[in-house]
């Protein structure tokens, strides 16, 4: 079946071909830019109407915009049930998650309240819930432990202390450690957010997060088995920390405590069965059974009643009081020593709210604000900082449940903050003899879902390996080089893929396909036809400096024209043509010498008539014509003579792109290339931008192929190329404006109408004043 057949309908276009002046004038092109002036720009931006601050004063505070519409009657009943479930959730994960940071359980307490209703204000997204998660816990947990570490707190006294450790001087520091940094984390991520930076997080790739949030996943890991064998093992820091630490552990095994080790195995068997079951029967459940608090609860009861503390040794929470902080002001001193560490949370604690944000923006069509997000996280983590909270970003776990229980809009978190504020205020001491080897299932349990992301590893195989690559390095930086360092090396190998893949881009060869203006690859397609002595060359990524050279490497190879070899050639010959040239008019000068002087040797002897003379006259003169002739223009005679008759008038390689005859020369050049190719269309479609490298390198180009007698074209320049090609001062007398096409389709008709091929290329393009397409 022909295309004819396949297409559902006729296309037809019929119009002039259109070089760049052409396509100009048609389309009118805009001599000014339609971009305000700078004064505009400052004009609109002081002016402040009404309606221009009420916009901004709604996008400052989206709360606004919504509350104020806010339906009870189609709202309140799911945002009650959701914010609920979330707030129970809410209890166990910020107090496990405080175990991650280092710092006292009821921290992760203050830290599910004060960001939550800040979030409420300012936040976008109606279904994230905001508070601990895991990886942000962990990176703070290696900030607190790194500059607070044990050996820093020796025992000033037993009532307060355990063995050889000031517990309660090295907690309180560890939260203001915690604090500081929370608070510079939240003043980067608000200057991001005023800087208009939310774009940042692109750099973040979904493999490189995945693999990150992985990479961290078995940090937190790592760092809760201590609690789940009951021993003490040594701290390390630094690069490789992870597996001495895990060294250290199973070194430390065979003191592992059995009365945690038989807790933590029952509360993981129980954990995990009921969450399955909650998985099985979402559908059939209206709400997912909190097993997570019901463990707690009886694991409490258990230990309190059980005495597991001082009967087996079981370590618990401790203290936990009663009520609310007041604000302090954060240790501004430490933030010297922290900035990298803040700035690391900054961004992956964004990357994750945006990204989760965005995923159920676009499942329940509303739109989320980049950049106001990064505001609201940003004010979540400098208020929580002044009341001892430490950094927060959204929860994959609790949002799915905030989202399933049937939960509307950001009213859901103020419901679940009030839960945790009850808790704090009242319920707290209860948990005091809470086993923190629970704490430690807990985290274990909801690490599942970042454990799945090792299934990515045999989806990207088979989708993208590079992408497999950024993912698997990510990881194992992470694990090894711990997750400050190992992020800016996984960004940084991120960054050089990206550098690599345009370094090496795909490089085709276009053909028509029959019967259409169409163009593609040849080595795709098996229909395409390659037009004979015209090369159509493409790109798939932009020309800028680091692949410049390549391209010209690639169109040579490509089109089997060696360049140098040729121009080498030619040189060669022309040097040659000269001599002869040079050789030829020296003899020819001589024979007309000699020939003069036989003459007027002749005449003085015989004493020839008058009339004898003239004739005698006659033919030196044609004598010498004959001899100048073969002298004057040697290189189009003796290409006449050396090619037989090269440049016949029904020959497609007769001519170059000036609409100069070839040289004896140019026509063995252009012979000897392996398509007899007399034109090159550079398509160049996929380029955004042209820099000087690449202005060079066309100029190159357009310079060396017309020296071998071919002509160049471009076709395809977007705008924004062609006035960047206007501004390095690309077009000149040699490179002309001219050469510059809307289409392909366009260079090629010209070429061909050009070159007069029309008799020697037949095919259905209209070679008349018009193209029909």
């Amino acid at each position: 079946m022909d295309v004819g057949e396949q297409r559902a309908g006729d296309f037809h276009v019929e119009r002039d071909i259109m070089d760049e002046i052409c396509l100009d004038k048609v389309a009118r092109r805009r001599l000014h830019p339609t971009k305000p002036t700078l004064k505009r720009q400052l004009k609109d931006t002081f002016r402040c109407p009404l309606a221009k601050l009420k916009r901004s004063v709604l996008s400052f505070l989206p709360v606004l915009s919504w509350l104020p519409n806010y339906s009870v009657r189609d709202n309140v009943l799911g945002d009650v049930i959701s914010g609920i479930s979330v707030g129970i959730m809410h209890l166990p994960q910020g107090m496990a998650y405080a175990l991650l940071a280092s710092v006292p359980p009821v921290y992760g307490l203050y830290t599910s309240f004060y960001p939550v209703l800040v979030y409420f204000i300012f936040g976008t997204s109606r279904h994230i819930s905001i508070g601990t998660f895991a990886v942000i816990s962990i990176m703070i947990g290696s900030v607190t432990e790194k500059l607070a570490p044990d050996s820093h707190f020796p025992s000033l006294n037993e009532t307060n202390c355990t063995g050889d450790v000031d517990v309660a001087a090295r907690d309180a520091y560890r939260v203001q450690i915690a604090a500081s940094t929370t608070v510079l984390c939240g003043l980067l991520q608000i200057l991001m957010g005023m800087l208009r930076f939310g774009f940042v997080v692109t750099y973040l790739s979904e493999p490189l997060v995945r693999g990150y949030m992985t990479g961290a996943a078995a940090h937190v890991v790592i760092s809760q088995l201590k609690y789940i064998f009951g021993i003490d093992p040594a701290r390390f820091s630094g690069p490789l920390s992870q597996v001495y630490l895990l060294i250290d552990i199973c070194r430390r095994l065979p003191d592992t405590n059995i009365g945690v080790l038989v807790v933590s195995l029952v509360a993981l068997v129980v954990l995990i069965v009921v969450k399955e079951l909650n998985n099985y029967y979402k559908k059939k459940l209206p709400l997912p059974i909190p097993i997570e608090l019901i463990v707690i609860i009886a694991a409490t009861l258990i230990s309190y009643y059980g005495d597991l503390n001082s009967q087996y040794n079981v370590a618990v929470v401790g203290e936990i009081p009663r009520g609310l902080k007041p604000p302090s002001v954060p240790d501004v001193s430490l933030w010297g020593s922290v900035i990298g560490d803040a700035f690391a949370v900054a961004i992956v604690g964004y990357a994750i709210t945006i990204s989760l944000g965005k995923t159920f923006g676009i499942k329940h069509s509303y739109k989320v604000d980049s950049n106001q997000e990064l505001m609201a996280l940003g004010l979540c983590n400098t208020t929580g900082g002044f009341f001892q909270c430490y950094a927060v970003t959204s929860s994959l776990s609790r949002s799915l449940i905030q989202e399933s229980t049937g939960g509307k809009t950001q009213v859901a978190g103020v419901i679940s903050s009030v839960i945790v504020l009850i808790t704090v205020l009242q319920l707290g001491p209860l948990f005091e003899e809470l086993p923190k080897a629970v704490l430690a299932c807990v985290v274990f349990v909801n690490l599942k879902g970042m454990f799945r992301q090792l299934l990515d590893i045999p989806a990207l195989w088979k989708s993208n390996k590079v992408d497999l690559l950024v993912w698997l390095v990510t990881l194992v930086c992470t694990i090894l080089l711990n997750l400050d360092l190992g992020l800016a090396v996984s960004v940084g190998f991120s960054m050089l893929t990206v550098i690599f893949r345009s370094q090496r881009p795909t490089y085709s060869i276009l053909g028509q396909v029959p019967g259409t203006e169409l163009y593609l690859d040849t080595d795709i397609y098996m229909e395409v036809k390659q037009i004979p002595g015209v090369v159509i060359f493409r790109s798939s990524t932009t020309i800028y400096y680091t692949n410049a050279e390549l391209y010209l490497d690639a169109l040579q190879e490509k089109s089997g024209i060696d360049i140098e070899k040729l121009l080498t050639k030619k040189k060669k010959m022309d040097s040659i043509q000269k001599r002869k040239d040079k050789k030829d008019k020296k003899k020819a000068s001589m024979e007309a010498k000699k020939q003069k002087h036989l003459n007027r040797h002749l005449q003085n002897i015989i004493g020839s008539p008058e009339a004898d003379v003239e004739k005698a006259s006659q033919d030196l003169r044609r004598n010498q014509l004959a001899i100048t002739d073969r002298a004057t223009n040697g290189q189009v005679n003796w290409a006449f003579e050396q090619q037989g008759n090269e440049c016949d008038p029904h020959s497609k390689i007769c001519c170059h792109g000036d609409n100069v005859p070839s040289t004896g020369a140019e026509g063995a050049m252009r012979k000897s290339s392996s398509h007899n190719t007399h034109t090159i269309i550079l398509d160049l479609s996929t380029a955004s931008f042209v820099d000087t490298v690449t202005v060079k390198i066309l100029r190159k180009i357009f310079r060396d192929f017309k020296e071998l007698g071919m002509g160049v074209y471009l076709a395809g320049c977007q705008g924004c190329v062609v006035d960047q090609l206007s501004r390095a001062g690309f077009f000149c007398e040699s490179i002309p404006k001219s050469c510059l096409f809307a289409t392909i389709h366009d260079a090629v008709l010209h070429s061909l109408q050009f070159q007069g091929a029309s008799d020697i290329y037949e095919c259905t393009l209209d070679m008349g004043s018009t193209t029909k397409l």
